[in-house]
């Protein structure tokens, strides 16, 4: 299993049980409103913005706070500006990680990052010097017991899709990132159930980790996503399920 996929289930399993729902909002008021600032406030339009509006009714965010994002965003109503802010660096053994930030001070947020890498033993690397380890492509979840891998694999690339990979109990559709929404639409006509659908960083290779470095590998990666301005944060690692079993 490939470490992105990897973190994105466990993280999914943590959102159902952890209570912060308060900083969930926050993070995602804050794409809103950066994805509209760019990109417009017309959600067909702003493939961005759908994403985040999607992502933002998965979590329940009521309406109300969706439109003020909005309108945030392309001047409607005032707010702050942010801005994205990409850090690069290094966990153990040599995994490559990338964070996505969106941040109204860019000095605040590389400290904190910095900080939380500092505490774990590791460090930042240069801008561009993991970047290239990774493609932006859309992700599409299907979960593994919906659909054998046969079927969806017709389904998917019929309909543009780049390829399918089985994932423990789910499947990855991956797309180019414009193909996205025309193939999870396909898939959904074709009363395929996607759980998610994202633009996201696939890693080109990914690094085994033994389970001493898998532990130190998750609580790297948990701090760093509880970080107020972090958004995203992908690495380049894999992890057995036997270890994953030995772990929960």
């Amino acid at each position: 299993m490939s470490g992105h996929s990897k973190w994105s289930t466990i993280k999914h399993k943590k959102g159902a049980a952890d209570a912060k729902r308060g900083k969930i909002f926050t993070k995602l008021i804050k794409e809103i409103t950066v994805a509209a600032r760019l990109g417009g406030g017309d959600i067909e339009a702003n493939p961005r913005l759908r994403q985040a509006v999607a992502a933002a009714k998965a979590a329940n965010m009521p309406k109300d706070n969706i439109d003020r994002g909005i309108k945030k965003g392309t001047g409607e109503l005032e707010g702050t500006t942010y801005e994205d802010v990409i850090l690069e660096g290094y966990g153990p053994a040599g995994v490559a990680i990338l964070v996505e930030s969106l941040t109204d001070n860019r000095n605040r947020t590389v400290a904190e990052v910095r900080h939380l890498f500092s505490k774990y033993g590791r460090s930042l690397g240069e801008a561009g010097s993991v970047a290239w380890m990774f493609d932006r492509k859309g992700l599409i979840s299907v979960a593994g017991d919906k659909i054998s891998e046969d079927a969806l694999m017709e389904i998917a690339l019929e309909a543009g899709a780049e390829d399918v990979r089985e994932d423990g109990t789910e499947f990855e559709v991956i797309t180019a990132m414009e193909d996205m929404e025309s193939v999870k639409q396909a898939l959904e006509e074709a009363d395929v159930e996607v759980d998610a659908a994202e633009i996201s960083m696939i890693p080109q290779n990914t690094i085994s980790l033994d389970r001493d470095d898998a532990v130190k590998m998750l609580k790297l990666m948990d701090v760093l996503e509880d970080c107020d301005d972090v958004q995203n944060v992908y690495a380049n690692f894999d992890i057995s399920d036997e270890i994953m079993e030995s772990m929960d």
